[in-house]
């Protein structure tokens, strides 16, 4: 029997990102993530908000620990995963999603601006200063942290402000 595990939420971090390394040296970081959803109720329109922990591994950890804070717009698309565990004689279990790929949403707090930018996991082009910058998150790493997935940082040896459309 076939199957399809793949997620790609949009929201807000309901806290700051949690970074930590594994014995092995791997980063991970825990998000939570409040997505909006508008809903028909009647005659009225209604704003449902569902709330979902995220687990980032490696570079993509790091990353978000550095430029994400409470507030913060991402993208994150990924796979679910089901938790079990047993505490005091119960039996529970939590969805929880497994994130591929990160994309930085909007600018940076008194920044403005931001969104277009560079690698799948890159994003919007923010300095820590808040001041604009034509350079991606990604070049204060000295490399790309792109997966390989397709870029928007417009090809063709155009630089991104003068993208011929």
């Amino acid at each position: 029997m076939a199957s399809f595990n793949r997620v790609i939420l949009v929201g807000n971090l309901t806290r700051d990102p949690e970074l930590r390394y594994i014995p092995s040296g791997s980063a991970v970081s825990e998000i939570g993530l409040a997505v909006n959803d508008r809903v028909k109720k009647g005659d009225q329109w209604v704003d449902e908000t569902t709330f979902v922990d995220i687990t980032l591994w490696g570079r993509t950890a790091e990353v978000a620990n550095e430029y994400l804070s409470k507030g913060s717009s991402v993208l994150i698309e990924g796979r679910l995963k089901l938790d079990s565990w047993e505490k005091d004689g119960q039996k529970r279990s939590k969805l929880r999603v497994i994130a591929d790929k990160m994309q930085m949403l909007g600018g940076r707090e008194g920044g403005g601006g931001g969104g277009g930018g560079g690698a799948a996991r890159g994003g919007g082009n923010r300095v820590a200063s808040g001041a604009r910058s034509n350079a991606s998150p990604a070049d204060d790493f000295g490399g790309s942290y792109d997966d390989g997935g397709p870029s928007n940082s417009g090809g063709g040896g155009f630089p991104d402000d003068e993208i011929p459309f």
